[in-house]
């Protein structure tokens, strides 16, 4: 709304509780402009062999702006064709499909520059923070235990931080390691850490709220690494906690 208030949005999403949630989100946050922003929805099976013909749909649409809500290998598949089109919308891509390794490498760095997605981790690619602690202690960790896995993969971060994540949570359980207790202490984390998190991310959860992070930062693809976006912000846990 801020880049482009008039927009003409179009999403495309995956046809499961994870694609459907995006355009929950979207319905909560632009209430009744829903209707008078999105122009055009479409989803897709996850078991799909190809997602061209929902995208050269939504571009007939006039969309200028999409969301796409899909996995790694329809991510990939997207990136390609909206830039085959010639089509530059303001793009916004799932956090789950933009792994510079599984996603933007494959479509092609070219292809995928410009996109739009929410971060809650720190980019290993970012030259900036090769000197980061956070991100030093995870490079180090897969030159030990991962060698032969590309330490850019979003996907090894994202393991790495739920990995640190997890310790914390049975460290809390001591000797009483039934689920019962697992779950009580996961629901139990006051202003934790993320191990690589952007600075200033927490979690916190609570026997009511189960969603362990609730803050992100938006950031653009600059044809090698992922720029921010203004600063943090957060989730209205009113909308988000019962779901």
């Amino acid at each position: 709304m801020k880049e482009k208030p008039n927009a003409k949005l179009c999403v495309l999403y995956q046809n499961d509780d994870f694609g459907k949630d995006y355009v929950i989100g979207l319905k909560d946050a632009l209430g009744e402009q829903y209707e008078k922003t999105v122009v055009k929805a479409s989803s897709h099976e996850a078991n799909a062999p190809t997602v061209d013909s929902e995208v050269v749909a939504l571009q007939g649409a006039g969309c200028d702006a999409m969301l796409t809500a899909t996995t790694p290998k329809f991510g990939a598949q997207v990136l390609r064709k909206v830039f085959d089109l010639g089509w530059k919308p303001l793009h916004f891509v799932s956090n789950v499909s933009v792994s510079l390794t599984s996603v933007l490498k494959p479509a092609g760095l070219d292809k995928s520059t410009g996109i739009i997605t929410g971060q809650y981790l720190k980019d290993p690619s970012d030259p900036a923070l090769a000197d980061d602690p956070a991100i030093k202690d995870y490079k180090a960790f897969m030159k030990q235990y991962l060698p032969d896995i590309d330490v850019n993969d979003g996907n090894a971060l994202y393991g790495f931080a739920v990995s640190g994540t997890l310790v914390k949570v049975l460290t809390d359980c001591g000797k009483d390691v039934t689920r019962e207790n697992i779950m009580k202490k996961a629901a139990s984390l006051k202003n934790l850490p993320v191990p690589a998190a952007i600075e200033g991310i927490v979690i916190n959860t609570s026997a009511t709220d189960f969603r362990p992070i609730e803050q992100m930062r938006l950031a653009k693809f600059n044809g090698t690494s992922f720029e921010k976006m203004g600063e943090l912000f957060s989730a209205d846990t009113s909308t988000t906690a019962s779901r």
